[in-house]
């Protein structure tokens, strides 16, 4: 089953039934179905017209963080693509299979280039699936060569395709960090949010990485799980979980892993689309706001971090790039005109979608900040 909303703005108004039932994986993405979420301006129009105060700027004018600046650029965040052989539930990218948008040699020339400018230590590289950019090998090796930190937003099942059964060994001799997204330890509730047989391949594919060196503490091999909640919830202590999540891999599958990272789920892409039509997205938004903490706020990833999109335009974060919100400049800022210390002078565009990274312990690419 498909969650699907109507096409006009005018319904987002309606009050479908309300449920905290687990989410149904969407087979479809926004964009094939010509959704009008599939529009960046279309989801921050619904999270503006929602009857709670998200307004993130008077929050950030509270602790004295108005204008929001980056602290030091260390880390560039490149998507390579939206073509991805999943279409999971809660995708902020809303990446699938009918997704064309790909990275080109040229931009990734120019990203490897920015990505040799001093101070910054660590290229994420993330799709979509970003193994199935062609030039992914070819990128990872020229960054490999340069000796900053890799780090593959990997979906596990991808390294079990055919075309690529090699690619688990090629990331390992590259020493490349592979963090990848598994919603649970147990199969119901993966499956219920990236689909049937999820759980059974990732499974698998950890197994293959563990065999690989993959996750037993070597820093050179780290093997990192992202777990997202399965509905209209915040995500527990990062500490706590992450004990309970390797003793449970351990005993059940022999399985080893270095980190968990808890992120919440952004109130954006299909996970919006799956709030409106259940009816949860003013409840959801209320948790954020009221979980909301300063102290996440002065953590947030776009103050260290610039986000690349598929076609070389630069963002803020990974989340103003899906929601097609640009740096803010005179021009659309291009990954060609990368420059790290007029980069560090700009002001940080926020909107009421950050209330998800400030929530409880924050949220970030790289789990809790607090």
């Amino acid at each position: 089953m498909a969650y699907r909303c109507e096409d006009t703005p005018k319904n987002w108004a309606c009050k479908p039934t309300r449920t905290n039932l687990p989410m149904t994986i969407s087979l479809t993405t926004l964009h094939s179905r010509e959704h009008d979420l599939s529009s960046g301006a279309a989801q921050l129009r619904i999270l503006q017209q929602s009857p709670v105060d998200a307004d993130f700027e008077k929050r950030l004018t509270a602790i004295d963080l108005l204008p929001l600046t980056p602290t030091q650029i260390e880390i560039l965040q490149i998507n390579v693509g939206k073509m991805c052989n999943m279409t999971c539930a809660h995708c902020h990218v809303d990446a699938g299979p009918d997704r064309t948008e790909i990275m080109s040699r040229e931009t990734l020339d120019l990203c490897l280039e920015a990505a040799r400018t001093p101070g910054i230590n660590t290229v994420d590289i993330t799709g979509g699936a970003p193994e199935l950019n062609p030039h992914f090998f070819w990128f990872v090796e020229k960054l490999s060569e340069m000796g900053v930190h890799i780090i593959d937003r990997c979906n596990l099942t991808i390294l079990l395709t055919g075309p690529h059964k090699d690619t688990a060994a090629f990331l390992a001799r590259h020493n490349v960090e592979i963090v990848c997204s598994l919603p649970h330890y147990r199969k119901s509730n993966t499956d219920a949010q990236r689909g049937d047989g999820t759980y059974d391949q990732s499974i698998q594919a950890l197994r293959m990485l563990n065999e690989l060196g993959y996750g037993q503490g070597n820093e050179r091999l780290k093997l990192t799980l992202v777990t997202n909640p399965v509905g209209a919830f915040l995500p527990p202590s990062q500490a706590s979980i992450e004990k309970e999540w390797k003793r449970e891999l351990h005993r059940n599958f022999d399985i080893t892993f270095d980190h968990l990272y808890t992120i919440t789920n952004m109130p954006i892409s299909r996970f919006l689309e799956w709030l409106v039509e259940t009816g949860n997205l003013t409840d959801y938004m209320q948790r954020l706001l009221d979980a909301y903490n300063p102290s996440a706020a002065k953590s947030v990833m776009c103050r260290n971090t610039v986000s690349v999109g598929w076609d070389g335009t630069l963002y803020d974060c990974d989340f103003n790039q899906m929601l097609e919100m640009p740096l803010e400049s005179p021009k659309r800022p291009h990954i060609r005109d990368f420059n790290a210390g007029a980069l560090s002078k700009r002001t940080i565009r926020t909107g009421p979608h950050c209330f998800g990274c400030t929530a409880g312990a924050g949220s970030s690419c790289s789990g809790s900040v607090t």
